[in-house]
């Protein structure tokens, strides 16, 4: 009988990978829209969104780092689904949050504030343009409401002050969302927090008792 050991001891792992892969999607989206916006030319974060980045010479860059961040938090979604015992509202809103990474991707976003380099100040808006905005925000708007989800859990689980704080960091990203036209750099910040904090959530759970 002493197979049964080792299944479990596996699926453990396997479970804890995953939602790993959702604690290393923020952090590394924001380190390497924060290195390519550092060199390249005519960047500048106080007026241009780190989407724009995906423009130009080196835009594959920033649309591969849409692309593996959005398979990461595709990732992190099926973990949270076996973490929280089943539970489908948090992990498919944190799903369609992924989704709108790889959206962005097939739809960029228009130059415009001086990127790329010699870009107009005044961005003129194309139909690509358009989708990502959209994307974006469809997929904010998920996270957002995936922290209001996972508060429950956490709270269940005895994490009440981060069960608090949960509902809170989604009213802040919201209000980025609403200073965006603005400040590009209200948008970032608010944006940056959202990745951030479901960074944090996630490493909370994986560090609590799976319920199944």
């Amino acid at each position: 009988m002493t197979y049964t050991l080792v299944a479990p001891a596996r699926t453990s792992t396997a479970r804890l990978g995953v939602l790993l892969c959702g604690v290393a999607a923020g952090p590394l989206f924001l380190a390497a829209g924060a290195v390519q916006g550092l060199t390249r030319e005519g960047f500048d974060f106080g007026r241009n969104a780190l989407s724009q980045l995906a423009l130009g010479e080196a835009g594959w860059v920033q649309t591969l780092n849409f692309l593996v961040v959005g398979a990461l938090l595709l990732a992190c979604a099926a973990g949270l689904h076996r973490n929280l015992g089943g539970r489908r509202g948090g992990p498919v809103l944190v799903g369609v949050f992924g989704l709108s990474f790889w959206a962005a991707a097939a739809f960029p976003a228009d130059a415009g504030a001086g990127f790329p380099a010699g870009a107009p100040d005044a961005a003129v808006m194309t139909g690509a343009g358009a989708a990502h905005m959209a994307a974006g925000m469809i997929g904010y708007l998920a996270l957002c409401a995936a922290f209001f989800v996972l508060a429950r859990p956490l709270a269940d689980r005895g994490h009440r002050t981060w069960a608090v704080a949960s509902r809170v960091v989604p009213v802040v990203v919201f209000a980025g969302f609403l200073a965006s036209a603005a400040s590009v750099l209200a948008f970032t910040a608010g944006a940056a927090l959202g990745l951030l904090w479901l960074s944090a959530v996630t490493y909370r759970l994986a560090g609590s008792p799976v319920t199944n």
